[in-house]
């Protein structure tokens, strides 16, 4: 996959973009993350997993809001990841996003990294999916 193959959607107050670096799919949400939104990230990150992606990385520097629906929607995404031999990374997280995380306990079940460089130097694997 490269950068856009899985594509972008935006429906009013969200749009997500996906694209595959080295052996990590990131997918990047843009916006309000609520319950209203929350397939427009559901289904790109089930996308990445089902063509083989097991590091998703998401970078959450332009994601702005996040509710219960949102998380929920992250802690799926985990669970699939993790069963698959993988994990969901968070990266670059806004203040009031990091709140949610921080005040629900999520943030101790994901690997959470300052940028999405970071995220990203931290993977060193094979370039190539799995299937």
């Amino acid at each position: 996959m490269d950068r856009g193959t899985v594509g972008s959607t935006n429906r009013g107050r969200l749009r997500v973009e996906a694209w595959s670096q080295g052996r990590s799919a990131v997918v990047a949400p843009v916006g309000e993350l609520d319950h209203h939104t929350a397939d427009l990230l559901r289904e790109p990150l089930e996308s990445c997993l089902t063509e083989g992606f097991t590091r998703l990385v998401v970078d959450c520097s332009q994601l702005e809001f996040c509710d219960s629906t949102g998380l929920n929607v992250l802690l799926g995404a985990r669970l699939k990841a993790e069963a698959a031999g993988g994990g969901v990374h968070l990266a670059g997280m806004l203040p009031v996003v990091a709140r949610v995380f921080e005040i629900t306990g999520a943030e101790a079940v994901f690997t959470v990294h300052e940028s999405l460089e970071a995220a990203l130097a931290e993977s060193t694997e094979p370039t190539e999916p799995t299937s």
